[in-house]
């Protein structure tokens, strides 16, 4: 779970001089796996891969049957953005690009087991506009004056939407279970369960995209794997964040914020 401050510019006839600054924290826990199989990253400043430009990158990887597929991710996906063709002009169509070229990169990899998987989150943003990726059930929820505003959907397999491209592919959902294997219907790697690069597959890679213009009304992003989300609402999660007691002029991710919610978690 990945958490930065930002700010923005103001709203239309006020002052808009604002500049945005990043600053992120991050805790983790394997939960009741025997290993941790999940990954995050936290890029506060972007100067020295994009030049003068404010910016920030984070990512939040959970993985499955094994730790591979989202330690690949995390390597690489952001350098997959950057290096693109259409970076910086069209991040959509730049970071949709890197996350069918992680999924094929996990595909051709020898060294990596094909049969290991990993959700992706990420948030990339450039100047005032943040623009949130996502395959999988992790979630990102921005914090917008006490407000939970959700910024990615989960990818379940019951969910509506994604039960209608899952059989329209020729997928079936077992109990909640894609083809009653995964939880989830989007992923990158799972090479065991899609086949052969190019074929149809019910599980997919493609991101879904939110892209927003921050105001100085944004006040803080929380990024979390299924886990967090399974014990607590996004509304939840944004509440208990600013009941931190606040040492900086503007609220941000502390140490003591990221204590509270594990010892919240840890009592659940």
């Amino acid at each position: 779970e990945g958490d930065e401050r930002f700010g923005a510019k103001s709203p239309e006839g006020v002052n808009s001089t604002f500049q945005p600054v990043f600053r992120s924290g991050s805790w983790s826990d394997k939960g009741p796996k025997q290993s941790m199989e999940d990954e995050f990253i936290c890029v506060d400043d972007l100067t020295e891969h994009i030049g003068s430009s404010t910016g920030a990158f984070y990512g939040v990887f959970d993985g499955h049957g094994g730790v591979d597929a989202a330690s690949f991710t995390k390597d690489n996906i952001m350098k997959l953005v950057m290096e693109d063709k259409h970076f910086p002009t069209s991040t959509k169509k730049a970071t949709r690009s890197a996350f069918v070229k992680t999924d094929h990169a996990l595909a051709d990899a020898s060294c990596l087991d094909r049969s290991s998987g990993t959700t992706a989150l990420t948030a990339l943003i450039l100047d005032k506009t943040m623009l949130i990726a996502n395959a999988g059930d992790s979630r990102a929820v921005l914090g917008k004056r006490g407000r939970a505003i959700e910024l990615s959907k989960d990818h379940k397999p019951n969910c509506t939407s994604e039960r209608l491209r899952i059989e329209k592919l020729g997928g079936v959902i077992y109990d909640g279970y894609l083809n009653g294997q995964l939880s989830v219907a989007r992923a990158l790697g799972d090479w065991h369960i899609k086949g052969a690069k190019g074929s149809l597959c019910p599980l997919s890679c493609e991101p879904e995209l939110e892209e927003i213009v921050l105001t100085e009304e944004d006040e803080f992003l929380i990024m979390g794997c299924d886990g967090l989300w399974d014990v607590m609402s996004s509304q939840c999660a944004v509440t208990m964040r600013i009941e931190i007691p606040k040492s900086h002029k503007r609220r941000s991710i502390s140490a003591e914020g990221l204590d509270l919610l594990k010892g919240v978690l840890n009592e659940l």
